[in-house]
């Protein structure tokens, strides 16, 4: 039985999960474990709905990936710099086996993490290594010190990098910006401060000022490779408490704002990133930092880009629902999610919790939240035209069954060249609707579809639209075939 509460699914959804390097889960694997293990993920995410992968590829100024800067991740091999056997490269293989799927892949780093706590080994080219200067350390961890000017410019150099070289849909960063604070550990930046100050008298206004800096540098320098890479955000989820601005929510926890110096709200308000995923991981009615309270807050002050909810998977099937014990707080978030107005997605934190079905979570999104297909949101900020009509759509008898054919429609540059299709399929009888997600049966790379010939008695129609780089739809392309 469904519960009462599901809405009627959004054509338009982004359907994001996590996959985290930072836990260990991939040290010591071979190659080929690895590569099936993603695969197994990723074949199960796409049967769940998922379209769109964010992957971490760089936790602590290192590489999932063939970096001319900085050394290879000891997440993937267990030791900082040293190069997978046999070779591959996480990042380009998951672009491809991503795309194949009909997915999008963020690329996912941490900016200014320089080494976590359990990392006792750095490489000799690791930034840390090479110059002691640039970052501090704070509570087992080393930074790099967001007061220094170079370190923007660096991690630009190195995004730029990836943006460059990788065919990456995003580039997404997390809530690590200055540290978590830790009991009895001060930020060591008073020298950065006298020589970077630029008239600023409060040194949080000051922290706060540098990543502002950084934020905005980076849009600007993924914008001036690749105009159509997404650049997403992932926060704490508390901006601020209510004890703290008159605008804070009625919550009581660890702020962005005054505690990891991130304005997020300044960034979203100010067009200086693509999208914002809040980390709303605690429950309906957690004491401190309630979700009902905190969905309604994002969704209140921060509609001015595109917002998705970061859920967590083993906290919601853990949680009971608070007015029917029985069942977990899965139905009561998601009917929260469709209430929202400004909610445009979900990213699920973690991907393995999902394809590992904790709760029954992942048969919920495949059955009945996630059931039909959805495109990205729509961000005419970045490009609002759509491509031209699919040419010379016809069906044709082949060596492999009857297949649907269709030529790509005229097109220069990377705004208005179509980059993906949608395919529908309706029965006799039913109005042709593009609106209606259950009836997509493929979205596809490819400019063919495999047609369900059964005995040629009952006459479908089929129509196919063009998609762009940011998934703006071209207007329909018709054709009445008997299978």
């Amino acid at each position: 039985m469904l519960p009462a509460n599901v809405s009627a699914q959004q054509k338009r959804e982004f359907r994001g999960a996590w996959i985290q390097c930072v836990n260990g889960q991939f040290i010591g694997m071979s190659t080929d474990a690895m590569k099936r293990t993603l695969t197994y993920q990723l074949d199960e995410l796409q049967k769940d709905g998922v379209n769109a992968i964010i992957f971490q590829v760089r936790a602590e100024c290192d590489a999932l990936y063939a970096s001319r800067y900085e050394p290879w991740s000891r997440f993937l091999t267990g030791v900082q710099g040293k190069a997978p056997s046999p070779y591959w490269d996480p990042l380009a293989w998951m672009v491809e086996q991503c795309h194949r799927r009909g997915m999008e892949l963020h690329a996912w780093i941490n900016p200014y993490r320089a080494k976590t706590k359990t990392t006792t080994d750095l490489a000799s080219n690791h930034i840390a290594v090479r110059q002691p200067g640039r970052v501090f350390a704070y509570d087992g961890q080393f930074i790099l010190n967001p007061g220094i000017p170079e370190n923007r410019e660096y991690i630009c150099k190195i995004v730029n990098d990836i943006v460059r070289r990788y065919d990456i849909d995003g580039l997404h960063m997390d809530d690590y910006f200055y540290p978590y604070p830790a009991p009895g550990a001060t930020i060591p930046d008073d020298a950065q401060y006298r020589m970077y100050s630029n008239g600023i008298a409060d040194r949080a206004d000051w922290r706060r000022y540098n990543v502002n800096l950084f934020v905005k540098q980076l849009y600007d320098s993924i914008k001036s490779v690749k105009p159509w890479v997404k650049f997403g955000v992932s926060p704490f989820g508390i901006y601020r408490n209510k004890r703290s601005s008159a605008i804070g929510s009625n919550t009581n926890g660890l702020q962005n704002y005054d505690d990891l110096y991130a304005d997020v709200l300044l960034w979203v308000n100010n067009g200086w990133v693509d999208y914002c995923v809040p980390q709303l991981y605690w429950q309906i009615g957690h004491q401190a930092a309630d979700y009902k309270t905190l969905i309604e807050w994002w969704n209140q002050y921060a509609g001015g880009r595109p917002l998705y909810i970061g859920e967590d998977v083993e906290r919601t099937a853990k949680y009971p629902d608070v007015d029917n014990p029985r069942i977990n707080q899965m139905p009561a978030k998601y009917d929260l999610h469709s209430k929202m107005h400004n909610v445009r997605g979900t990213v699920l934190w973690y991907a393995k919790a999902v394809v590992d079905n904790v709760g029954n979570y992942g048969t919920m999104l495949r059955n009945v939240y996630w059931k039909y297909p959805a495109l990205q949101p729509q961000m005419p900020f970045i490009d609002k035209k759509s491509p031209n009509k699919v040419r010379k759509l016809k069906p044709v008898w082949t060596a492999d069954g009857y297949i649907l054919f269709w030529t790509a429609p005229k097109g220069k540059d990377w705004d208005d060249v179509a980059h993906k299709y949608v395919v529908y399929r309706f029965a006799p009888g039913e109005k042709v609707r593009t609106d209606d997600p259950s009836k997509i049966v493929a979205i596809t790379g490819s400019t063919y579809y495999k047609l369900p010939y059964d005995n040629g008695k009952v006459k479908y129609t089929y129509v196919v639209t063009a998609l762009d780089r940011m998934q703006n739809e071209s207007k329909a392309r018709k054709k009445k075939i008997k299978l």
